[in-house]
């Protein structure tokens, strides 16, 4: 039973399929790629979503990073509320960041420009969480690269 119309796909350009039913979009221009037929394939929207897909995961390494940022500046800030949780936070933030970097090693030629974009929202989350101003944190990423991803890294107070 269909609670809704499917279109007329028969009749439906590559372009308006885009709009109408992503999925059946995607499974036509891999069809399509693998045919051959290029002059068929949607390149303008293949284009936009390869592009958005490299912005995904961009996207994605910044979270990693805010979190992990976040929860160290905890670390520092808050000694006396340090506890298993953070510690275990921190530890998978690493490892999903460095699995992250592992998939896309691209993105690590420029860890150095996420980390300072990650870096304000860490800020945000960390004086959210622990109700301090954010005018108590430093206002650049106190903390270098090696001993961000470091496992053995925990920042003293």
């Amino acid at each position: 039973m269909c609670f809704f119309p499917l279109p007329d796909y028969s009749v439906v350009t590559a372009s308006s399929l885009h709009e109408l039913d992503f999925y059946a979009w995607t499974q036509q221009q891999a069809q399509l790629i693998k045919s051959g037929a290029w002059v068929d394939i949607d390149f303008e929207h293949v284009l936009l979503e390869i592009e958005g897909m490299g912005a995904s995961e961009r996207r994605e390494l910044i979270n990693r990073l805010a979190i992990l940022l976040a929860h160290l500046l905890k670390w520092h800030y808050q000694p006396s509320f340090r506890g298993r949780s953070w510690q275990l936070t921190i530890k998978g933030q690493r490892r999903q960041l460095q699995r992250h970097l592992k998939d896309n090693p691209s993105l690590h030629a420029r860890l150095d420009e996420f980390v300072a974009d990650a870096y304000i929202d860490s800020v945000l989350l960390a004086a959210k969480e622990t109700g301090f101003d954010e005018s108590l944190f430093p206002v650049q990423c106190p903390y270098a690269q090696n001993d961000i991803l470091n496992p053995d890294f925990y920042p003293e107070s």
